[in-house]
């Protein structure tokens, strides 16, 4: 990423450039990008192409100011960290649906190395607040709940990541590039049995818990006590803008 790249997506989420990359940086940095950058689905609904080559990600995210899903938002967070002295790798995931975990690539998310290794995740919606020890067994508690990491029953190396009691999704040890995401990510913005492609959701954590926008329902939740209200057409393309920054020219479609 370039440096003048590395300026502005700083300045995109109000955060400053770290004195070196430690452990209290990326904490720092990971919750700066979670409370600026929505976690999104609308370009699937709005007919618009998901591409997860650098300048694509970074014209979206940083000079429009959009948010994105996964790929997009961890894919260019990977960037970031990388310029700023971080030993980035990225990880493929399975989330869990039910009892079972889905198919690799579901999911992708960063694995940050320092003196030990850290999850580091913006793109997983309801998730941390800041990196969590993938080499701790006992519980991780941060402000977006309870987890722990623990290693899955197939025994090879995978690690299974538990939020609040449930399981979240379960992570592979084996490094992949962003290209390795690319066909899960076609599929994901395609299929009718993704549930992307069902609804659009814009999500974003705030100060006092998070705000959505799923469909027309704006949810509010705010140390805990969630409301929720159905918005009018005509108060959508506001709320968009109000809530999470994004200015719309069109509604996007209601489902796939």
């Amino acid at each position: 990423m370039k440096e003048s790249h590395v300026a502005r997506y700083l300045d995109r989420f109000g955060a400053t450039r770290p004195a070196e990359p430690d452990a209290q940086s990326l904490r720092a940095l990971q919750l700066a990008h979670l409370r600026a950058v929505p976690f999104e689905n609308l370009s699937i609904h709005l007919g618009e192409p998901i591409s997860l080559e650098s300048e694509a990600l970074f014209d979206k995210i940083v000079n429009r100011r959009r948010g994105g899903f996964c790929y997009e938002l961890n894919g260019l967070f990977a960037e970031l960290l990388t310029a700023l002295g971080y030993r980035v790798t990225l990880l493929a995931a399975r989330v869990h649906h039910g009892a079972r975990p889905g198919p690799l690539f579901d999911h992708l998310a960063l694995r940050v190395d320092l003196d030990e290794p850290w999850l580091v995740d913006v793109g997983f919606g309801d998730f941390a607040d800041e990196p969590l020890r993938l080499d701790e067994r006992s519980e991780q508690k941060d402000d977006g709940g309870v987890f722990r990491v623990v290693p899955a029953p197939s025994g090879d190396g995978d690690l299974d990541i538990v939020h609040k009691g449930d399981q979240g999704y379960r992570l592979t040890a084996r490094p992949y590039e962003l290209a390795d995401f690319v066909p899960t990510c076609w599929w994901q913005t395609t299929s009718p049995e993704s549930h992307f492609t069902r609804s659009p959701v814009c999500s974003m954590r705030t100060a006092e818990g998070r705000t959505t926008i799923s469909g027309r329902k704006l949810i509010h939740t705010v140390y805990g006590e969630r409301t929720e209200r159905v918005l009018r057409e005509a108060e959508l393309l506001p709320a968009y803008l109000d809530h999470f920054g994004i200015a719309l020219d069109r509604l996007p479609s209601s489902g796939a």
